[in-house]
């Protein structure tokens, strides 16, 4: 029997094949869309999301279900001794709490990460966490370690439009208009629990300067500094590829001796909350490999 099976979500922007490729486990999100439920790389991709999201088509995120989660579980443990499961942040899900809540019936055999993260930064954790587990790390000791670096990553996101925002009621309709009217590009944050508003532009070229200049600040004072080179910056866009093209060029000037690793779309689960169009990039502390 195989020693340490690691398991995600698709919040992780991990595919099914990745998954496979990566020989990992990857618990496809649920959406409903107009009352029909979806599985995110399963029967919904992400062409297909996008074009019902610009049809104001009616989406909402749940969480996988307790039987979903559990038959995984049992599934995997046959062939397994014990498992690492790493879901999106607890801050901006429940499904962590609730996989913490079902591991308890697993007799220490399961292991869930709430280290705080989704999308790129998500999936850092689970190459750290397939890196460990090839080091002969048991479950809990992956655990650890993953909930140990939780905070040392950032994601910053720039929208293009503040539609997506307003209906999720995540600003009300009479700043979304006065955001709109001015065409003011917020620029968010996911750092730990929370998306939040991290500073607003004119134009997307200022939007990016400032996310550069975050990530920046975010090596000098918390990642080791510019010349440690101890730090993975990625990109993540929402049906923007062309433009995370572009950008992928505008961070390696800026960052000389830095590569850009993945350029992966960014989960669904955020895009339903600001839309297509969006560019991020982020930071994330090495650690593992």
């Amino acid at each position: 029997m195989r020693k340490v099976a690691i398991v995600t979500d698709s919040n992780s922007g991990i595919t099914q094949e990745m998954g496979k490729q990566l020989g990992i486990y990857v618990l496809p999100m649920p959406f409903t869309i107009d009352g029909k439920e979806y599985f995110e790389g399963i029967t919904l991709s992400q062409e297909e999301f996008y074009e019902r999201l610009v049809k104001d088509a009616d989406i909402a995120t749940s969480q996988p279900s307790p039987e979903s989660v559990m038959d995984l579980w049992e599934e995997i443990l046959k062939e397994y001794e014990e498992l690492v499961h790493i879901p999106m942040s607890s801050g901006l899900s429940g499904s962590c709490e609730t996989a913490i809540a079902l591991a308890q019936d697993f007799d220490g055999r399961v292991e869930v990460v709430n280290n705080q993260r989704i999308s790129i930064t998500q999936r850092r954790a689970v190459m750290d966490a397939i890196a460990l587990a090839e080091q002969g790390k048991s479950a809990a000791q992956i655990r650890e370690q993953l909930e140990e670096e939780k905070l040392e990553s950032s994601i910053y996101i720039t929208l293009t439009t503040l539609k997506y925002l307003k209906k999720g009621g995540r600003i009300t309709p009479a700043a979304a208009a006065i955001g709109t009217m001015l065409r003011l590009k917020p620029v968010l944050q996911i750092q730990g629990e929370k998306l939040d508003a991290f500073s607003k532009a004119r134009t997307l070229n200022q939007a990016k300067a400032t996310m550069l200049d975050a990530i920046r600040n975010d090596i000098e004072s918390r990642f080791g500094g510019i010349h440690a080179h101890k730090v993975y910056l990625d990109i993540a866009h929402t049906n923007n590829y062309e433009e995370a093209e572009k950008f992928k060029a505008e961070i390696e000037a800026a960052f000389p001796g830095f590569q850009v690793g993945y350029m992966d779309p960014l989960s669904l689960s955020v895009s339903c909350h600001i839309g297509d169009g969006a560019l991020a990039i982020a930071a994330t502390q090495i650690h593992a490999g």
